[in-house]
């Protein structure tokens, strides 16, 4: 497939689409419409509670697109104006969201969030070894909840559809395939 041309039709400060005018393989022309987004990390904080059980920080946030509430792990992209490497924007997401800060920050693999709208691509990172700091939150997470999930809630979220995030499902394969294990009890 070739592109033969391309007009933004819509812009703001979080994305634009794009419609392109494509040849395909066959010389037949069409249009395809692309929602053009700046790449994000997300970030898998792994720990333990005060009483020492195995777990993970998660956040929950309204989330407008869907009318609800969700549980996901940290994520997000540079705000405008910012830059740095894929672990530095791993970095700054963990601390805003949750405060805490990684000794260890490990790079789980990429994927595409929707090959078939979207140029944006995910990152994911394991982060252990935290240390509590203070939450640094932008205005659109003021409603932003932070709370550890231990690791047979968290499989119980996942299994019972309460954690239905994409992006942190998709980490959490990312993770299984490198452990060679499901993270988390059956």
């Amino acid at each position: 497939m070739q592109q033969r041309e391309s007009r933004v039709v819509y812009a703001n400060a979080w994305i634009s689409v794009r419609e392109d005018v494509v040849v395909r393989d066959d010389g037949a022309e069409s249009i395809y419409g692309v929602v053009d987004k700046p790449d994000f990390c997300i970030v898998l904080p792994r720990g333990t509670d005060p009483e020492g059980r195995p777990g993970w920080w998660m956040v929950q946030q309204f989330r407008y697109p869907v009318g609800a509430r969700r549980w996901e792990f940290p994520q997000g992209t540079w705000s405008t104006g910012a830059s740095g490497s894929l672990e530095d924007l791993a970095r700054a997401e963990l601390a805003e969201e949750t405060g805490l800060r990684a000794e260890r920050v490990t790079a789980l693999g990429s994927f595409d969030l929707a090959a078939g709208l979207s140029s944006q691509r995910g990152h994911a990172w394991l982060a252990e070894g935290l240390v509590a700091g203070e939450q640094q939150l932008e205005e659109t997470e003021a409603d932003l909840v932070t709370r550890f999930v231990p690791d047979v809630e968290l499989a119980a979220m996942v299994r019972d559809g309460v954690l239905v995030d994409a992006v942190s499902l998709a980490a959490l394969a990312l993770l299984s395939s490198r452990e060679q294990r499901w993270p988390l009890p059956r």
